[in-house]
């Protein structure tokens, strides 16, 4: 088994989905290269992609078809002016023109270049695709992917995470692994992967990656907290963390993002106001991730305000503050998110919300537990401990958007992350009946026992409850 670095897990992405946005678009990206790779831009007279399964289901409301179309117009998700988005991808539609990989117009009519196949799967995965160019000497090229989670995207034969791991000094594929190593070399957990990420960068690159992970994360609740009005997609969702954050600072004013850090930093701290500074920042991130904003998959964009809240909070309403908290905070979260992916799931197509919401409280508890000063087994119990009551946890998003329920259950999530992290470092991992990687096998027993009207198909639960069409 590969490893896989932290910063695969917790990376810049671009909202709603990780797995429908993200995925789609990378994929589209794959496309493009193999096109340059066999014959060339210029030699492509149509291009066709279709949508099967999860992704066709949920496409409009999570962005699918705009992932595509952008992605096959050679834009970059993590450079891209997102407020730019719906102007080129009406432009698009209006036109029936689309610049292939910014290098050739060639027709692109939406409804036959590009399909959401509502009544198909591809077998290998519940999120499939097939990307196909046609030459102008008559030949085609074509090519299944599948997005796996996280914007990771797999073919039948290979996995494109395959080229961007390798193996470290000391694997960690497991729970017990780490264990193992911290005790043999008598250091943190933190310490250990500090060592392990060395297999891609020295150490002061992974110091200067994790705070620009940080400064990504105080932008993008910035720019929630200042944005009012209604989500995109038709169910006319009120946003809510700037109602918040203004109930919250009263009468105080800021011009930036560093005066309202300070102020937040200069609140009061009593219970009430705490916990809703946290649920204030995760609405703040997740309503972001609603409108195409550009946030921070950790370890997908349907989770991404989890991390981003109790980091926040540690920060803002601890002791446990600096750049060397907030780096150990993300080294020890991520390599969590790892042991999910290579011995579950983190997509939801495959597992339900539990694989995303679920993954990332466990990745936050871990975090927040190492800088409280927990030990490695603490660290990992917290981790267990909240996954244990996420267990379960079905994907039923109203008409396909990712706002009902999901971004309540960023707010949720991340309250039971501080909560497990609380537990686990007045406990003693010795009388722990339950561990980690049993909580990881449960969860992807309970994932492929699940229907698949729970996993981000829109069939089932809320989704079917609430009776809105997919908007």
């Amino acid at each position: 088994m590969e490893s896989i670095s932290i910063f695969e897990i917790i990376k810049v992405g671009i909202g709603p989905s990780s797995s429908h946005t993200m995925g789609p678009w990378n994929a589209a990206e794959m496309f493009l290269n193999r096109i340059r790779d066999k014959k060339s831009i210029a030699e492509v007279e149509e291009i066709f992609v279709e949508f099967f399964g999860s992704l066709a289901k949920t496409g409009i409301g999570h962005g699918t078809d705009i992932a595509g179309m952008l992605g096959l117009s050679g834009e970059n998700f993590k450079t891209i002016d997102t407020t730019l988005i719906d102007e080129k991808v009406e432009n698009i539609k209006t036109s029936g023109k689309l610049m292939l990989g910014g290098e050739k117009e060639i027709p692109f009519i939406y409804g036959h270049h590009l399909v959401l196949n509502k009544k198909e799967n591809l077998p290998f995965h519940p999120n499939g695709m097939i990307y196909k160019a046609i030459f102008r000497d008559g030949t085609e090229l074509s090519q299944d992917y599948y997005s796996v989670g996280g914007g990771f995207v797999a073919t039948q034969d290979e996995v494109t995470v395959d080229s961007l791991c390798v193996r470290t000094l000391y694997p960690c594929h497991h729970g017990k692994d780490v264990l193992h190593y911290t005790e043999k070399l008598g250091i943190s957990f933190s310490d250990l992967i500090y060592i392990n990420e060395e297999s891609w960068r020295t150490k002061e690159e992974t110091d200067v990656e994790a705070l620009g992970i940080w400064h990504h994360i105080k932008d993008c609740i910035y720019k929630g907290v200042n944005n009012e009005g209604y989500l995109p997609g038709g169910l006319k969702v009120s946003r809510r963390a700037a109602g918040l954050n203004r109930k919250l600072l009263g009468d105080k004013t800021y011009e930036n993002l560093e005066e309202w850090y300070q102020l937040v930093l200069d609140s009061e701290e009593n219970f009430v106001n705490i916990n809703k500074w946290v649920s204030c920042f995760a609405l703040a991130v997740n309503e972001e991730n609603a409108s195409f904003g550009r946030i921070i998959t950790a370890p997908t964009n349907g989770a991404s305000g989890v991390i981003p809240a109790v980091l926040m909070y540690s920060q803002a309403f601890t002791e446990f503050t600096g750049d060397e908290n907030i780096i150990r905070f993300l080294l020890v979260a991520g390599e969590i998110g790892t042991l999910f992916k290579k011995n579950a799931t983190i997509s939801a197509a495959m597992g339900g919300c539990q694989a995303e919401v679920g993954v990332s409280s466990a990745m936050a508890a871990a975090g927040l537990t190492e800088i409280m000063g927990g030990s490695p087994a603490q660290v990992l119990m917290a981790a267990e401990i909240a996954m244990e009551h996420h267990l379960g946890m079905t994907c039923d998003p109203i008409a396909g958007l990712v706002q009902i329920p999901c971004i309540e259950r960023n707010s949720m999530g991340a309250m039971k992350a501080i909560t497990a992290a609380n537990i686990a470092i007045e406990s003693d991992p010795e009388k722990a009946r339950v561990t980690l990687d049993e909580v990881i096998q449960s969860m992807w027993e309970t994932a492929q026992s699940m229907s698949d009207r729970f996993k981000e198909t829109s069939e089932g639960g809320l989704a079917i409850a609430v009776n809105v069409a997919e908007c």
